[in-house]
């Protein structure tokens, strides 16, 4: 079964340098799943952190699933996140350093189960975010006289 991508925060990739990153499993309710799977989630501030030995997820907003009635889960609670005991000790100490610290990358589904792409990210400075957006203009601006040109020497 191949992997559907559910959402990708293009706001971490903007905000940080991603220096790391690896895939950790979820631990979610019946209503989250159901939510997840119509795509009713935002990752924008979400972020990750290691707490006695295990990882958790925070401020990653799962909507209310439509047919959830009371059953229905909290949608800003946290989650934690499955992972091997030696990453999870390996991204304590990465983020025990001062300027570091986990990010989830994009929400997908493999194998059916819900997975998260957590990346260790420094964060960027106003210059870099500066840098990020010039660069991609010109490469838009390319692109655009590349389609131009092809256009004019079509006729």
């Amino acid at each position: 079964m191949p992997t559907k991508v559910i959402s990708v925060n293009r706001k971490a990739y903007f905000d940080y340098e991603v220096l790391d990153s690896l895939e950790a499993g979820m631990v979610l309710t019946g209503t989250e799943i159901k939510s997840l799977r119509e795509g009713r989630v935002n990752l924008r501030d979400a972020y990750a952190r290691v707490e006695h030995g295990e990882v958790w997820l925070y401020n990653m907003h799962i909507a209310p699933y439509a047919h959830g009635n009371r059953y229905n889960h909290e949608p800003m609670r946290r989650r934690k996140l499955l992972l091997h005991r030696g990453q999870i000790a390996e991204l304590a100490g990465r983020t025990a350093e001062k300027g570091y610290t986990l990010v989830p990358l994009r929400l997908y589904l493999k194998d059916g189960y819900a997975k998260i792409e957590l990346g260790v990210v420094r964060g960027k400075r106003q210059y870099d975010k500066r840098e990020t957006i010039a660069r991609r203009e010109a490469e838009r601006e390319m692109e655009r006289a590349m389609r131009q040109a092809r256009l004019v020497g079509g006729r």
